[in-house]
C-alpha cells in the first residue's frame, strides 16, 4: 500500500510537470502583457530619477545655451569674432567723442536765446539809421543773441556745497555805419552755497554770488530778458539803471519754506538779498572811491497750495549809490565830487493759474551838483491769463525728446508810466501795451504786443507801435 502511494504520488507530479511545461496560448499572452508593464515601469523610474539629476547638477559653461536652445556651444573662432566686434565698436566711440564732441576740464552746460523781431510804428524815426536816410516806419532785427557756459567747479555729493560758476554773452548793435556787431560779457561770477543743498526742500537756502550779475532790485529787474512776458521792457528798468548788471558780492538766501511735494511746490515765508557793488555799469571798474549798496526782502503769504492767495508775494528794494558829478572850465571836464544816486522800490506778485498780476514801483533820488537833487518815478502793473498745459506737471511728465510738447497760451495788458523829474509838469509818457503770447515748447515762444504811447508834453503827438517776436533757446 504504501509503494502504491509513492508511485501515485510520482505519477501526479510528473503530470503536473507535464502541465506547467506546456502552457497555454492564453497564458504565454497574459506573461507577455505582465513583462511589457514591468518594462515600462522600469523606464519610467529611469526618466525620472535622469529628470532628477539634470534639475540637481545644472549643466556648465557652454553646455546652458545647448540646454536651453539645443544650439551648439562656441567656438575659439566665434569667441574673437566678438572680441574684435567690441574692439571695432571701442574705437568708433573714442573717435566720435574725439572729434565730434565739445570737451572740457570741467563740467559745462551751453546754452542761449535768440530772439528774431518785426517792427512797424506810425510815427517815423531815424533811430538806428544813418542821418541821412529818411525816416523809416519798419524794420527786422535781432533784437538779442546771447550765449551761455554755466557748470561746477567743486561739486559737493555729501552735502551739496556747490561751487559754480556762468559765464554769459549778449549780442549788441553798433550804428549802421560801422555795419557790424559785437558781444559784450553779461554774467560772469562763481556761486557759493555754505548751507546744505541735499536736505529737502524744507531747510533755507543761502548763496554767495561773486562777479558780474543782475541785481536783486523789484521783479523785472530779476528775470532774464528771455523770460520777461511783455517785448519791451519797463521804461524805468533803464531810465534808473537798475535793469543793468553790475560787479560785486550779493548774499541771497530764505527762510522758512512752505513745502508741498504732491505738486512740486515751494514758497519760502521770507526771501531777502544783500549786497555791495561797484555801481556803474557791466564790464567796468569803479570809477571812484565809494561802493554802492543794496537790499531787498520778500514775504510771501504763507498759505496752502490750494488757497486762492497762493503765490501772493511783497517786496520791497533799496539801493543806495553814488556817482560822479563833474564840472566844465573850457575844454576841460573833470570830477567835482560825489553824488548820491539812490533808488527805493516796491512790488507786489501774484500768480494763481490761470490769473495773475504784477505791480512795480520804483522812485530814484540823484543829487546833482547845483539845485535840488532830482526826483523820479516809475510804475508798471500787468494783468495775465494763461492757458495750456506746459506748466501742469502732468501734461509735462509726457513730454518728449522731439519736437512735441504741451503748449500754453498767455494774454495779458501792461499800464506803464515813468515821469523823470516828478517836480517838473508835463514830462511823463505812458505806455499802454496789450499782447499774447504762445509757447511751443520749453524755450520756445511766439509774441505779439500793440503799445500805444502816450505824453503829457505838449504839442509832442501819441505813437503806436506794433512787434511780432519770435524767441528761441538751445
Amino acid at each position: 500500500m504504501t509503494f502504491s502511494k509513492h508511485w501515485l504520488g510520482a505519477g501526479l507530479a510528473a503530470w503536473v510537470g507535464l502541465a506547467q511545461a506546456a502552457p497555454t496560448t492564453d497564458e504565454l499572452q497574459q506573461q507577455i502583457e505582465a513583462l511589457q508593464r514591468a518594462v515600462t515601469a522600469l523606464q519610467q523610474q529611469l526618466d525620472a530619477t535622469r529628470r532628477a539629476e539634470t534639475a540637481v547638477v545644472p549643466p556648465q559653461g557652454g553646455d546652458i545655451l545647448a540646454a536651453q536652445t539645443g544650439a551648439e556651444p562656441a567656438t575659439k573662432e566665434d569667441i574673437d569674432g566678438l572680441r574684435s566686434d567690441l574692439e571695432n565698436y571701442k574705437y568708433e566711440q573714442q573717435r566720435n567723442r574725439e572729434t565730434k564732441t565739445a570737451l572740457s576740464t570741467r563740467a559745462l552746460t551751453i546754452g542761449g536765446t535768440v530772439q528774431a523781431r518785426a517792427t512797424y510804428q506810425d510815427t517815423g524815426t531815424r533811430s538806428g539809421s544813418s542821418a541821412v536816410a529818411d525816416d523809416r516806419h519798419s524794420s527786422f532785427d535781432v533784437s538779442q543773441a546771447t550765449l551761455n557756459f554755466s557748470g561746477s567747479l567743486y561739486r559737493d555729493y555729501a552735502e551739496g556745497r556747490n561751487l559754480d560758476y556762468r559765464l554769459a554773452f549778449a549780442y549788441a548793435k553798433n550804428t549802421p555805419a560801422n555795419n557790424n556787431s559785437q558781444f559784450n560779457v553779461t554774467d560772469a561770477y562763481l556761486r557759493y552755497s555754505p548751507f546744505p543743498t541735499v536736505t529737502g526742500l524744507e531747510e533755507p537756502k543761502l548763496t554767495l554770488t561773486l562777479g558780474q550779475q543782475q541785481i536783486p532790485f523789484g521783479l523785472e529787474a530779476q528775470v532774464g530778458e528771455e523770460l520777461r512776458p511783455v517785448i519791451n521792457s519797463a521804461q524805468f528798468l533803464n531810465n534808473l539803471g537798475v535793469g543793468t548788471r553790475q560787479i560785486g558780492l550779493i548774499v541771497r538766501g530764505d527762510y522758512d519754506p512752505y513745502v508741498d511735494y504732491g505738486f512740486n511746490y515751494r514758497a519760502p515765508l521770507l526771501e531777502y538779498a544783500v549786497g555791495v557793488v561797484n555801481g556803474n555799469g557791466p564790464n567796468k571798474s569803479d570809477d571812484n572811491s565809494d561802493k554802492d549798496w543794496l537790499a531787498r526782502a520778500a514775504v510771501t503769504l504763507p498759505v496752502d497750495y490750494n488757497s486762492w492767495l497762493r503765490e501772493l508775494k511783497f517786496g520791497a528794494s533799496y539801493y543806495k549809490g553814488s556817482r560822479n558829478l563833474t564840472q566844465t572850465q573850457g575844454t576841460t571836464t573833470s570830477v567835482a565830487r560825489q553824488g548820491k544816486s539812490d533808488r527805493f522800490g516796491f512790488d507786489i506778485y501774484y500768480n494763481h493759474d490761470p490769473y495773475g498780476f504784477t505791480y512795480e514801483l520804483a522812485q530814484g533820488t540823484d543829487e546833482q551838483l547845483t539845485g535840488p537833487a532830482v526826483k523820479s518815478r516809475g510804475q508798471y502793473l500787468t494783468l495775465f491769463y494763461t492757458f495750456g498745459e506746459q506748466w501742469v506737471k502732468s501734461f509735462r511728465g509726457q513730454a518728449k525728446y522731439d519736437d512735441w510738447w504741451p503748449r500754453s497760451y498767455q494774454l495779458f495788458a501792461r499800464w506803464d508810466q515813468w515821469d523823470p523829474n516828478l517836480d517838473q509838469a508835463d514830462d511823463r509818457s505812458t505806455v499802454s501795451t496789450a499782447g499774447f503770447n504762445v509757447f511751443f515748447a520749453e524755450t520756445t515762444k511766439f509774441q505779439f504786443n500793440v503799445s500805444h504811447t502816450a505824453y503829457d508834453e505838449a504839442g509832442k503827438d501819441s505813437e503806436n507801435q506794433y512787434l511780432a517776436q519770435f524767441q528761441f533757446g538751445f
